[in-house]
């Protein structure tokens, strides 16, 4: 007589759950024949998933999964609400996202007077002389209408401001700013970096690109080690009632990397963070390169990757281009040792073993990584299987794309940044180079590995947000009808396993995450919405979708407990 299994400690009933456990998509999006997908379109392959300690049991029917239902077994009752492998974002920067929530955020704020109110009424809350922080500027607006420090210093003359906008690219100060940081208009323009001037030659506040924004960054105030585990709390409890169950945290240096090992060790992570340490900070590469990557997949914190920078961004004209960018003949952006990448250290974090991932915008950039990888490879083949990445991927040569697949780079890419920067990238690539931007579609054409994320705080940080953004290609607005650039978009699929199944692979967990089945670990969203079904007949409606739990480990890190049925 066979015996009666334990009881579940958790048990997820009556929802609509995909598994996620069939073999991917064809390259063109075409579902895989043993996906829950017929002619009626996406059906859910499970209704329930029971877990006990950190694994998941089972998989299957209400009515099965209830037979482990225990005295001391948590139950969630879905009540018909989608469940899907733990989301994750495998790109953001978490920290900032701390901050940001706990300091000034300029999220949606993009006409000058609404920025300036902002900082004006913080201003207003804290004592004169204390710096002010911003976060999340719409530096595309700023660098297209140059404004000046006028207005801001006139309203906020006794603190000093810095204002960075959401990529980070572009950073504006106050005057009060400037003159704490020794910047005046005599001050030498910097490698890597402007410090932007009117055609009188003053100073009008603004800086450009990592070289300029330096000079004033390096003024604010250092963060204690109390703060930064302050902001990662914010930042990922914030995620945690996003659906999120893991996050990639891009570019640690070491205070952030000591905040999160406090924060481990006192069981304080309530997600898992697969720390990637900031190639800018020499000190901390050369250490972790003598001692190796740390190997914890089924713990709260990894420590695998090295993030580094090669060029700066598309919309301060930053990144490198193969020829002169369409709206300013004679400048090709900045990249390479003039952007701080090192790459004496960043080929000893590959050979210690480290995934390597690095930001690459321009299509000279793309192609100068990849050369820098194919090197790296050629020499020590054994490389290739570190997965590297490429952080942004966003403007590729036709030439390159299949060097992604041959190289084994993942293309780690942000569906938002398409939507968001359609109104200006042509502008800056002219018509031919933009269809090799935001290629998504033809990168998976090309063999390459993808993985999506959001590049937070730069903006919204919604998973639906970034589904939506995915299978349309449109802004919220629903603009352009049809898409821009419509032949790039990714089926409801491929964008809900460029948060899931892609993630677990670019983090090398793809055995124990990223699907729902027996023996994995129970990394578990639950959603208000079908992203699947939505995704395919009303993509708009996915904007209106919500997070109702996640789960980590078994955990329920956001959402409450039904009562047991």
């Amino acid at each position: 007589m066979a015996s009666t299994p334990p009881p579940a400690d958790l048990v997820v009933i009556r929802g609509r759950v995909y598994t996620l456990s069939w073999a991917e998509p064809g390259r063109d999006g075409t579902p895989d024949s043993g996906a829950p997908y017929d002619a009626d379109g996406w059906h859910p392959d499970a209704e329930a998933v029971a877990v006990r300690g950190d694994k998941i049991v089972f998989v299957g029917t209400t009515s099965e999964a209830l037979r482990l239902v225990g005295p001391d077994t948590r139950t969630i009752d879905a009540r018909g609400s989608t469940v899907l492998p733990g989301a994750v974002d495998s790109h953001m920067h978490v920290a900032s996202l701390g901050r940001t929530l706990s300091q000034l955020d300029l999220r949606g704020a993009i006409g000058e007077e609404e920025t300036i109110a902002r900082v004006a009424n913080y201003a207003a809350s804290v004592p004169k002389g204390t710096w002010i922080f911003g976060q999340g500027g719409e530096e595309d607006h700023w660098n297209k209408t140059q404004p000046t420090w006028e207005a801001l210093s006139a309203r906020v003359p006794d603190h000093p401001v810095l204002l960075y906008g959401k990529h980070g690219f572009v950073v504006r100060g106050n005057r009060k700013a400037f003159q704490l940081a020794g910047i005046t208009a005599d001050t030498p323009q910097p490698d890597g970096g402007t410090i932007v001037k009117d055609a009188a030659g003053n100073l009008t506040g603004m800086l450009l690109n990592r070289g300029a924004s330096r000079l004033l960054s390096a003024k604010i105030p250092h963060d204690t080690r109390e703060d930064r585990e302050q902001q990662f709390r914010l930042g990922l409890a914030e995620m945690a009632s996003h659906g999120f169950t893991a996050v990639h945290e891009a570019g640690v240096d070491r205070l952030s990397l000591e905040a999160l090992q406090a924060l481990d060790a006192a069981g304080e992570l309530p997600i898992r963070v697969y720390a990637m340490l900031s190639g800018r900070d020499a000190e901390l590469m050369a250490e972790w390169a003598a001692r190796g990557p740390v190997h914890q997949p089924s713990g709260r914190l990894e420590i695998r990757g090295v993030k580094a920078y090669y060029d700066a961004a598309l919309g301060s004209r930053g990144a490198r281009m193969l020829a002169d960018y369409s709206d300013r003949p004679g400048h090709r952006g900045v990249a390479g040792s003039e952007y701080g990448f090192d790459e004496a250290a960043v080929s000893k974090a590959m050979t210690a073993g480290f995934q390597v991932a690095v930001h690459a915008i321009g299509d000279a950039g793309n192609r100068e990584v990849l050369d820098f990888f194919e090197k790296m490879i050629t020499q020590t083949p054994a490389l290739r299987a570190n997965r590297h990445r490429i952080e942004h991927a966003q403007v590729i040569h036709p030439d390159d794309m299949p060097r992604f697949s041959e190289l084994g780079v993942i293309a780690s890419m942000e569906p938002p940044h398409a939507v968001e920067d359609k109104a200006w990238a042509e502008a800056r690539l002219g018509p031919d180079r933009v269809r090799g931007a935001y290629a998504w579609r033809s990168l998976r054409q090309a063999q390459a590995h993808l993985v999506f994320n959001s590049d937070l705080p730069d903006g919204d940080h919604s998973l639906f947000y970034g589904l939506y953004a995915a299978i349309t290609r449109q802004d919220k607005s629903g603009q352009p009808v049809g898409g821009w650039y419509p032949e790039q978009r990714m089926t409801p699929e491929e964008a809900v396993r460029g948060y899931t199944t892609w993630a677990a692979y670019a983090s090398f967990t793809e055995d124990d995450r990223g699907a729902l089945k027996v023996g994995n670990l129970a990394d578990i969203t639950v959603v208000d919405i079908d992203p699947l079904t939505v995704g395919a007949s009303q993509p708009h409606a996915l904007l209106s979708g919500r997070a109702t739990y996640a789960i980590v480990g078994g955990e329920i890190v956001h959402g409450s407990e039904a009562s047991p049925p």
